[in-house]
């Protein structure tokens, strides 16, 4: 059973999260049960892969929210599709906020879960919120390190100035009132550099799973907040919760799973690799799914 749901923030933005609560089978509101928050990817809506991980994590006997963030798809906030990683890591928070009023959450028993750059912002809203109890990543990006250092992790830091510029120059223009979109996947097959990011640009603009709240785009002006984030930012002092991540063996973004699984300072962290499996493949495709949930729930049973 599902239900479309509000959740107003206390994000200093007064945005209001459009969400869906995934409720178990046989459920009684008499119980209380294990919650997980499900964060859409970077340009997602929750009614792509975010929404088909909750309802799949809901069968196990999880109550599981996936929700829109801010500024994006069906919540509010202007201007549209702004991707500011410090209010998509805040939106992780929000929802825990949601769930600790509802009487059939048990608050000691919430975790959370994200895929690619929401996996990112999960992992950054729990190193800031202890109230997440355990941490599921799947095909995860640490957004600031992907526009700062590329796909694959070949770009050096300061070379990534002039995107860095990017943003400042939209700033500038939007305050003259102009729009500036910015590509989040290829908006077109032949922008795509290699067959992974060619199934990005199908997974957001074909009927593999187009919706019309995903655009494939961010404000240009994102970039001036983007660039210098870091979602692993004290990983190593504060990332203390179980921690599973997974990835595939060869996913061009499987380096930032890497990266996190060495930072976080957790003395209960796993990583499961899906072989053969791209980025893309663990959004959707129905083998690399079921492997991925057939790990996290047992991961969330155990830990939560």
């Amino acid at each position: 059973m599902s239900e479309n749901i509000d959740i107003k923030t206390l994000n200093g933005y007064g945005t209001t999260l459009a969400a869906v609560i995934n409720l178990p089978p046989d459920f009684d509101a008499s119980r209380t049960y294990p919650a997980v928050v499900v964060s859409h990817p970077g340009g997602g809506v929750k009614e792509q892969t975010a929404g088909l991980y909750a309802g799949m994590l809901a069968e196990l006997g999880f109550v599981t929210v996936a929700y829109d963030a801010s500024f994006q798809g069906a919540s509010t906030g202007e201007p549209r599709q702004l991707e500011n990683p410090y209010i998509r890591t805040e939106d992780v928070s929000a929802v825990v906020d949601h769930l600790t009023t509802l009487d059939y959450v048990d608050s000691d028993r919430i975790g959370a879960m994200g895929i690619c750059a929401g996996a990112g912002y999960t992992a950054n809203a729990a190193i800031d919120d202890p109230r997440i109890k355990a941490v599921g990543t799947v095909s995860m990006v640490n957004i600031g390190q992907m526009f700062r250092n590329g796909w694959t992790n070949d770009v050096k830091d300061a070379d990534a100035a002039p995107v860095l510029k990017m943003g400042a120059d939209a700033r500038t223009a939007d305050a003259a009132g102009k729009d500036n979109p910015f590509p989040l996947a290829p908006m077109k097959e032949e922008d795509a550099p290699n067959e992974e990011l060619r199934q990005a640009w199908e997974y957001y603009h074909t009927p593999r799973c187009e919706h019309p709240n995903a655009p494939g785009y961010m404000t240009a002006r994102s970039l001036s907040q983007i660039i210098a984030y870091d979602a692993f930012h004290k990983a190593e002092a504060f990332l203390t919760q179980p921690l599973l991540l997974i990835a595939g063996s060869e996913a061009g973004s499987k380096w930032m799973s890497d990266d996190l699984y060495e930072r976080a300072a957790s003395t209960d962290k796993s990583f499961h690799v899906v072989e053969g499996a791209n980025h893309m493949e663990l959004y959707d495709g129905e083998k690399e799914v079921a492997e991925a949930v057939s790990k996290l729930g047992p991961f969330f049973t155990d830990k939560l």
